[in-house]
């Protein structure tokens, strides 16, 4: 007897993390220390927009890392397209996010 609800419950959840990881990303992609608009006197609102970037590649690696435990269960199915499909949006994100850090850790935090 096969058990199929359980890794569909576990695919939909996983869709739902990795829209979840994608929303956060953009948000803090989004942010950026560095704009041209910025006033006379709001130079302390800079460190302010790099913690919540900080925060959201962080919250976005997370969220990554859970939605590929999520959407990989050890039976796959026969659709390879839609796994390369995920490892792909899973690496941008992941990637993007890990330069986020680093970008912060080296100009705007220092």
């Amino acid at each position: 007897m096969s058990n199929r609800g359980i890794t569909r419950g576990r695919m939909f959840v996983g869709a739902l993390v990795l829209l979840t990881a994608i929303i956060t990303w953009a948000i803090a992609t989004w942010l950026n220390p560095y704009g041209e608009s910025s006033e006379a006197g709001t130079e302390y609102v800079k460190s302010t927009v790099a913690i919540v970037m900080r925060n959201g590649a962080i919250a976005t690696l997370g969220l990554c890392a859970l939605a590929a435990y999520l959407l990989f269960p050890t039976r796959r199915p026969q659709w390879p397209a839609r796994d390369w499909a995920i490892l792909g949006i899973l690496a941008l994100l992941v990637v993007s996010s890990l330069y986020r850090l680093v970008w912060l850790q080296t100009s705007v935090m220092n």
